[in-house]
């Protein structure tokens, strides 16, 4: 009977020190947005929601203090996460794909701010179909993820 005690607690420890590990890895969540808009902090609740952990500023310099983000992909709301930008309203799995994944890139984003996107939700369900782009250094863009 002891050493059923004794092995349960040690598999219990081992399973906390595993969930402590994984919740330890999540990296923090650095979030610019545009002045007054409300559609960002949809978005940050998307992001806690998952277990980031968030930090919110507004700047109106936004988009000149981010320049690696080209034109076509901009959004209202600029995040870094591990190293990355993600730009608008990016679903968490693409964000987990990216830290995954880990691609020579500079960042994703959801160009514009779709309609059903995480953060702009409609109260009718209606969802407009929106890709996620990933873009390097000179400004290509790719096909990141289509929903």
């Amino acid at each position: 009977m002891k050493r059923f005690t004794l092995a349960a607690s040690a598999l219990m420890f081992l399973i906390v020190a595993i969930v402590r590990a994984q919740v330890s890895t999540v990296p923090a969540v650095s979030v610019v947005r545009d002045p007054g808009c409300g559609c960002c902090l949809g978005w940050v609740a998307h992001m806690q929601k998952a277990g980031f952990k968030t930090t919110v500023t507004e700047s109106a310099q936004r988009i000149q203090n981010t320049p690696g983000v080209p034109a076509s992909a901009r959004s209202c709301h600029t995040a870094t996460i591990g190293g990355y930008l993600v730009e608008g309203h990016v679903p968490v799995e693409d964000v987990k794909r990216l830290l995954t994944e880990r691609p020579n890139i500079v960042g994703i984003a959801a160009p514009g701010m779709p309609v059903g996107s995480p953060g702009m939700e409609m109260p009718s369900g209606q969802k407009q179909p929106f890709d996620v782009i990933a873009f390097d250094r000179s400004g290509k863009t790719t096909v990141f993820a289509h929903h």
